[in-house]
């Protein structure tokens, strides 16, 4: 399921348009999106927590020239899916 597949689905659940479906889930990604730029994490019960990760610096290797090169430091986001959504699936 892509963006696209959510937005119609969220439409055809909610018996609205594709354009106001649209703007819902953009809000809910928005929410989620400057909840981790505020803070550590983000849970949504029943579904799962969105946590704010540290990957350190590194060494990895190039793969056409087969150089070391190094990787900056960086901010990423991990997903822990809820008791509940692992039952579900």
């Amino acid at each position: 399921m892509n963006k696209g597949d959510l937005i119609d689905q969220v439409a055809m659940n909610l018996n609205t348009s594709k354009t106001d479906a649209s703007k819902a889930v953009e809000a809910v990604l928005e929410c989620i999106t400057q909840g981790l730029k505020q803070q550590e994490k983000v849970t949504i019960s029943g579904f799962g927590t969105f946590v704010k990760r540290q990957r350190a610096a590194r060494t990895g290797i190039n793969p056409v020239t087969k150089q070391p090169i190094s990787i900056a430091a960086s901010t990423t986001c991990g997903f822990k899916p809820a008791t509940a959504l692992k039952a579900a699936l």
